[in-house]
């Protein structure tokens, strides 16, 4: 548990460098492409945005890593710890220095990810999910995602990046899952990994994931769109671990503990989003190309 964790915190890190390099990259594309191909046509061609995605890769090897040794539950929770890794990024790449409340809220969120895993304890998966539940998966998770895409691309305002986020979440914890397939059919058979439609499904969900994170990112200000993407992603992330890999969570008592850490978790994440440093990534002049 301890090992899955750590590498957890590293893919954290790696998603910590992308998130920042991607949002310096998507406030230099014009905002008419929100929604369309073209978005990510022009990203390619921004340095920043290429360097991100090397960062966004090295989260996926430490990721994949994690969830081939501990649970769902386990991993997709850590995570949210990129938030404060971006806090110390931008705060060392800028030469500021975070303020007391931010420190604050570092402080509640981690404490909060502590409590939460401490009283929940997520244990591995009691089994592995069958065709129809990787089909009644996937039509949920799909219908879900479009009814938040069909909300963001009909709404304006705060509404939008909201709706993105949480449809990027989702996608992410649904790649989630289709990793840990994909790391227990290599663990079993390395061999037939190249031919298994998990791998291929994880890419394609995994891309899709992302597209809708830059449309996330784009459409609106961090202050929005990543408590959003950040919150949905673990909670998701717990209900696939729990309906698909009988992944069990402690009950009873421990409820009162694990929904006050969440509770500070989500707490830290909205107080770290709205620090002036975030803030400032809105208004960032134009990334060099």
């Amino acid at each position: 548990m301890i090992t899955a964790a750590l590498l957890a915190v590293l893919a954290a890190v790696c998603n910590a460098c992308s998130s920042v390099l991607q949002r310096r990259a998507a406030l230099s594309v014009s905002p008419e492409l929100g929604l369309r191909p073209g978005l990510i046509w022009a990203l390619l061609r921004n340095a920043l945005w290429r360097w991100g995605i090397v960062a966004l890769i090295g989260g996926f090897v430490f990721q994949a890593a994690a969830l081939s040794i501990g649970s769902i539950a386990l991993v997709q929770p850590t995570l949210v710890i990129e938030l404060p890794f971006t806090m110390i990024i931008l705060s060392l790449a800028f030469g500021t220095v975070l303020d007391r409340r931010s420190w604050l809220a570092i402080g509640a969120l981690s404490a909060g990810l502590a409590m939460f895993l401490g009283a929940a304890v997520p244990g591995p998966g009691q089994w592995t999910p069958d065709a129809a539940a990787w089909i009644v998966a996937a039509a949920v998770t799909s219908a879900t995602i479009a009814a938040l895409v069909a909300v963001g691309a009909l709404a304006r305002g705060p509404l939008r990046p909201a709706a993105l986020g949480v449809a990027g979440g989702f996608g992410f914890a649904f790649t989630a899952t289709l990793i840990k397939e994909c790391t227990t059919i290599f663990k079993e058979n390395p061999a037939a990994l190249p031919v298994s439609w998990p791998l291929y499904a994880m890419v394609a969900a995994g891309l899709c994931s992302l597209y809708l994170l830059q449309n996330a990112l784009h459409s609106g200000t961090l202050v929005v769109a990543q408590p959003a993407l950040t919150i949905s992603d673990p909670l998701a992330g717990i209900l696939y671990g729990a309906l698909m890999f009988g992944e069990p969570i402690r009950t009873g008592p421990w409820l009162a503990f694990e929904v006050a850490g969440a509770g500070l978790l989500v707490y830290g994440v909205v107080e770290l989003v709205r620090s002036p440093l975030i803030q400032a990534q809105s208004v960032l002049p134009p990334a060099r190309k």
